[in-house]
């Protein structure tokens, strides 16, 4: 059996993963909990935490919706995520 390095088995994350960690970072800077991002955004608590852990698809309106309740525009939530 050929040697594998062992970051060939490390799942590399994934865009909504990439996405639901900025979307955290944001939030936490501004010092706001997942139900007040979620009260600015007009959107559940929960779903602010499935977006978090990288769990949904979201739509173009919800990142507007987060992007404005965290205070950024739409196109810094995607900045670099690829």
């Amino acid at each position: 059996m050929a040697w594998i390095p062992y970051a060939s088995f490390v799942a590399k994350a994934t865009v909504k993963e990439l996405f639901g960690r900025r979307v955290r970072a944001l939030r936490l800077r501004r010092r706001l909990t997942q139900e007040g991002l979620a009260e600015r955004a007009d959107l559940h608590a929960t779903y602010v935490g499935y977006v978090e852990r990288g769990e949904c698809n979201v739509t173009i309106k919800t990142v507007v919706a987060i992007a404005r309740a965290l205070g950024v525009r739409g196109a810094a939530l995607l900045e670099g995520i690829d």
